[in-house]
């Protein structure tokens, strides 16, 4: 009834070969879908502060973001996950208007889109 276990696991293999099989069994993408038409539950995931020192409060909101919808998952709800909103870059920006002296839109494509561009990858 029971297999004899080892005492010596190698837990890093171990762990990449349960990755290999939820790869090669979508396993994830048909854990989702299998609930498709339940109540639905989404976390919008907010922007991640480009502008500021990783924390452990950066750690603690991705653990958030993974557990809530999992948990309502398990609860029978349909959660897709929704990772990224296209506003990343916007604290940056905004930072760097302030740095040039900007207020707006019109001022950035007056000065050059592209050289704003380029003093954003400088600034940051």
């Amino acid at each position: 009834m029971f297999h004899s276990v080892s005492s010596r696991v190698n837990f890093p293999q171990a762990e990449e070969n349960i990755l290999r099989l939820w790869r090669e069994n979508n396993v994830f993408e048909r854990s989702v879908e299998a609930r498709r038409g339940a109540p639905r539950f989404v976390l919008y995931e907010g922007p991640p502060t480009a502008n500021g020192s990783p924390g452990i409060h950066h750690v603690l909101s991705r653990v958030f973001k993974d557990v809530i919808p999992r948990y309502k998952a398990m609860k029978g709800y349909y959660a897709p996950r929704q990772a990224g909103w296209d506003t990343h870059g916007l604290p940056v920006e905004l930072e760097v208007e302030q740095e040039l002296g900007f207020s707006g839109k019109a001022q950035i494509e007056e000065y050059g889109v592209d050289q704003f561009n380029a003093h954003h990858t400088v600034s940051t």
